[in-house]
């Protein structure tokens, strides 16, 4: 068993909850920092949440915030943990557009703000830290596949903080030699992706008509074509980084891009559903109806769901990975496909709960 130190931001998010799964299962001590907020967000985690009176307890919450630099100094001069998992920031591309400024201060100046706690603390030879970096730095895609040495072309509030925090840690690692590592993540989803993000739109409206409760579901762009995996995968890639003692960067991605029309037409298939697409295609004319009954509209577009800048193409390269850390995507496009809806139906039906969801 291990016995390390691990602290993670953002470990009440869908990537910080299987992360903690896993370091615990390898026997890690793993503290969460989670934001104060006046009603419970900790839905992802309550299965593996022991009160600390308890005897034996590995897992260990604190109230903080990455815009607090006072904060992150004293929980991790407490914590002194051997590993830091940088997962929390505003992660919504599209409400980036709308929450620039504290995108950037969330985003990018909070991880400059980490990485000063870890020097202020005297961890910098000792700690090894992860950023979880995104492949939407690739932007407007200037090569396909997009690898760790594809030019950035961010095209997106968060992405250019995103951006931010890729470098100052690059610039920090070579000036300091602290053992930092970029995560370039491409899209990773899972029952447990936040009811905003399009992959998990699409599972439960699709849920929920096939359930009879909703009608319709309404898109933006069903022509983006994405590189998603699970997140499940993702996240014993990250451990891997942190194993290996030269600190470096990594794509990790399936290889494969898929667009969010094909993702509805699967999720639909799951439920026993076959869409047909009538009207001029790619424009806001254009709906998706029931194969066996045309009169039944079953996706429209909305132009409010556009992104003032769109990413239309992603597919990361992730062989170097596979080749340093011998880590690659277990789960592919069907299988993610298939557990995100079945997951759904589940919660639809009552028969499990969904994380998100308010207690009572």
């Amino acid at each position: 068993m291990s016995g390390k130190v691990a602290l993670i931001t953002g470990i009440t998010g869908q990537d910080g909850s299987y992360l903690t799964e896993f370091l615990l299962a390898k026997g890690y001590t793993v503290h969460g920092i989670i934001r104060r907020s006046s009603s419970f967000n900790t839905g992802r985690i309550d299965h593996i949440y022991r009160d600390r009176h308890e005897t034996g307890v590995k897992l260990f919450l604190h109230y903080g915030d990455l815009c607090d630099a006072t904060n992150l100094i004293t929980i991790i001069a407490n914590v002194k943990p051997d590993e830091i998992y940088n997962l929390g920031a505003m992660s919504h591309v599209k409400v980036s557009f709308d929450m620039p400024e504290y995108t950037a201060d969330c985003d990018g100046v909070g991880v400059l703000r980490m990485l000063d706690a870890i020097r202020a603390c005297g961890l910098e030879k000792s700690c090894r830290f992860y950023q979880a970096s995104t492949s939407e730095l690739y932007g407007k895609v200037q090569e396909v596949p997009q690898s760790e040495t594809t030019p950035f072309y961010p095209r997106s509030p968060y992405a250019v903080a995103k951006q931010y925090a890729f470098w100052i840690l690059v610039n920090y690692r070579e000036a300091y030699g602290m053992h930092l590592t970029n995560g370039i993540l491409f899209n990773h989803e899972s029952p447990r992706r936040g009811a905003t993000f399009v992959t998990r739109k699409i599972t439960i409206a699709v849920a929920r008509i096939t359930e009879g409760l909703d009608k319709c579901l309404y898109l933006g762009n069903i022509d983006a074509k994405r590189d998603w995996g699970h997140a499940r995968d993702y996240v014993e890639g990250m451990w891997m980084m942190l194993q290996h003692d030269t600190p470096d960067d990594y794509v990790l991605a399936t290889g494969e891009t898929h667009t969010v029309r094909e993702f509805v037409e699967k999720a639909f298939a799951h439920a026993g559903t076959t869409i047909k697409w009538i009207g001029e295609t790619g424009t806001v004319n254009e709906v998706g109806v029931d194969a066996n009954d045309e009169s039944r509209v079953l996706v429209r577009i909305d132009p409010r769901y556009f992104r003032p800048t769109e990413v239309d193409l992603l597919l990361g390269d992730p062989s170097k990975a596979k080749k340093v850390l011998g880590w690659e995507a277990k789960l592919g496009f069907e299988g993610l496909v298939k557990d995100m809806m079945t997951a759904e139906l589940a919660m639809v039906r009552g028969e499990t709960t969904d994380p998100e969801a308010p207690r009572p």
